[in-house]
C-alpha cells in the first residue's frame, strides 16, 4: 500500500505551467483579436468618411448640373428673344433703322394708352406721309399698360415697333382732385424716352401722342429742323406746334420763331439733352404735376429755347381723353394743320440760330407800328400792316389776349409762344400783332419805341 501512495504535489508543478501557458495563448488571441477590431473600426470609419466625401461631390456635381441646365435654357431663352426680333425687323423691313452709311434722322413714338380707334387714326395719318421717309424717320408705337384693343392694333401694323411699358406701381397724387393719368404720363414718357436713346440708341426722337394727324411736309420739317437741334445747343427742342396756331390767327406756312415756352405736341430732343432731363424727370411724387409744365420751369430749360412754326405740322383731335376736353373747343379744335407741301431741305434756316435770331426778330418788330391806349386792340383793326401793342404786366396781357381771342395763360413767368416776352400771331389777315412788354424791347434792344 505505502508503494502505491502517489504525491499529488507532483502534479501541480505541470499544472500550473500549463495553465500559465493557456493564460498567455489567450492574452496573445485576445490581443490579436482586438488589432483585428481596430483596424476593422478603423477601415469602417474611412469607409465612412470616403463615403460622404463621395455623396458630397456628386451633390456638388449635382448642383453644376442644374446650374448648367439653368444657364442653358436661359440661352435657349435669349436665342429665340433675338431670332423673333431679327424676324421681327425683318419682316417690317425695318433692318436699315441703324445703318453705318445713313443713321436716321430720328425715331417718331406715338405714345398711346387706352383709345385704338384714336390710335389708329394717328398711325394711318403718319404712315401716309412716311413710308417715303420710312428708313429716315422709323415709327415705334410704346403702350402704357395693357388695354387689348390697343396691343392688337399696334401690332396689326407691320410698318411699326410696338413697346409695351407695364407698371404697377401705385400713383399718390400730391394735391386733393389731381388726375392719376398725368402722373403716368409722365411715368410712361420717361420709360418710352428711356428706351429708344438708350436701347435702340437714337440720336433724336419725335414725340407724337395717340390722338394727333401730321401735316404733308412733317417729316421734311423735322429733317431740317435736326441740323438746328445739332449745331445750336441754346435750343434745347423742335415743336410742330403753335399754340395760337387757330385758323384766324396764322397765315404764313414757312414762318418758323424761337420761343421761350415749351410747346409740345408733336417735339423733337436729342439724345443729349434727354441725358440731362432722365435722371431728374418727375416721377410719383413729382413737385409739379405736369411734366410739360415742368420742362417749362426756367430750372429746367435753362434759358434754352424751342422752335416752333406758324402753321402747325400736327393737329389734336383728342376731344375725349386725360385732360377731359379740357379747351378743346375753343383751343384745339379751330387749329390750321399745314397743307402745303414746303421743300425744308432747300430752304435757309440759319436765321434761327442764336447769333442771328434776336436781330431778325428784333428789325421785324420794330418796323411794327405802335398802337397806344386803352382802346388799341380797336385801333389795330384799322391798321394795315404790322401792329405792335404794349402791356406793362400779366394782368395787362391777359385782357388785351382776351379781346382778340389767343391764348392769355403764362407758365413761370412766360406767355405761351413768347420769345423775350414778345407774342405774335396775324389776325384775320397776314397783319401781325404782337404783344410787347417794356422788357421786351431793351432785350431786343428796340430803342425807338
Amino acid at each position: 500500500m505505502s508503494r502505491m501512495s502517489f504525491d499529488f504535489r507532483y502534479l501541480l508543478l505541470p499544472a500550473a505551467v500549463l495553465f500559465i501557458y493557456i493564460q498567455m495563448r489567450l492574452f496573445t488571441t485576445q490581443s490579436e483579436y482586438a488589432d483585428r477590431l481596430a483596424s476593422a473600426v478603423e477601415s469602417e470609419s474611412h469607409c465612412t468618411s470616403q463615403m460622404k466625401l463621395l455623396i458630397d461631390q456628386i451633390s456638388s456635381q449635382q448642383g453644376k448640373i442644374v446650374a448648367l441646365e439653368e444657364e442653358r435654357k436661359r440661352r435657349e431663352d435669349e436665342c429665340k428673344e433675338l431670332k423673333s426680333l431679327v424676324e421681327d425687323l425683318r419682316r417690317k423691313g425695318l433692318q436699315k433703322v441703324v445703318t453705318e452709311v445713313q443713321p436716321p434722322v430720328a425715331a417718331v413714338v406715338i405714345m398711346a394708352c387706352n383709345r385704338a380707334d384714336y390710335l389708329e387714326r394717328t398711325v394711318e395719318s403718319v404712315l401716309k406721309h412716311q413710308s417715303s421717309v420710312a428708313s429716315k424717320f422709323p415709327l415705334f408705337v410704346s403702350q402704357d399698360g395693357s388695354h387689348p384693343d390697343v396691343k392688337s392694333k399696334a401690332l396689326s401694323y407691320s410698318q411699326l415697333v410696338y413697346m409695351q411699358h407695364l407698371d404697377s406701381e401705385p400713383v399718390h397724387t400730391e394735391r386733393p382732385g389731381e388726375l392719376i393719368a398725368y402722373y403716368k404720363i409722365a411715368r410712361h414718357y420717361k420709360w418710352a424716352l428711356d428706351q429708344l436713346f438708350y436701347q435702340h440708341n437714337f440720336n433724336q426722337v419725335i414725340i407724337l401722342e395717340d390722338d394727333m394727324e401730321i401735316a404733308p411736309d412733317f417729316f421734311e420739317y423735322f429733317e431740317a429742323a435736326a441740323a438746328l437741334l445739332e449745331k445750336d445747343k441754346s435750343i434745347m427742342a423742335v415743336s410742330s406746334w403753335n399754340d395760337n396756331g387757330q385758323k384766324q390767327f396764322v397765315h404764313d406756312p414757312y414762318a418758323l420763331y424761337r420761343s421761350d415756352f415749351f410747346p409740345g405736341l408733336g417735339w423733337m430732343l436729342s439724345k443729349g439733352t434727354w441725358d440731362e432731363l432722365s435722371p431728374k424727370w418727375p416721377k410719383a411724387y413729382p413737385k409739379f404735376t405736369y411734366w410739360d409744365d415742368w420742362l417749362r420751369l426756367e430750372e429746367n430749360h435753362k434759358g434754352r429755347q424751342f422752335v416752333r412754326p406758324e402753321v402747325c405740322r400736327t393737329y389734336n383731335f383728342g376731344e375725349v381723353g386725360s385732360s377731359l376736353g379740357q379747351f378743346f373747343k375753343q383751343y384745339l379744335e379751330p387749329i390750321k394743320l399745314n397743307d402745303v407741301k414746303v421743300n425744308w431741305m432747300s430752304m435757309d434756316l440759319s436765321y434761327l440760330m442764336k447769333d442771328k435770331y434776336p436781330k431778325h426778330f428784333a428789325e421785324i418788330v420794330r418796323k411794327a407800328k405802335l398802337v397806344r391806349g386803352k382802346d388799341a386792340v380797336l385801333k389795330a383793326f384799322n391798321i394795315v400792316g404790322d401792329v405792335r401793342i404794349q402791356y406793362q404786366d400779366e394782368d395787362e396781357f391777359a385782357n388785351i389776349a382776351r379781346q382778340f381771342g389767343i391764348f392769355e395763360e403764362w407758365k413761370d413767368g412766360v406767355p405761351r409762344t413768347a420769345y423775350k416776352g414778345v407774342v405774335v400771331f396775324r389776325h384775320q389777315t397776314s397783319r401781325r400783332v404782337f404783344l410787347v412788354s417794356p422788357d421786351s424791347l431793351r432785350q431786343l434792344e428796340i430803342l425807338d419805341a
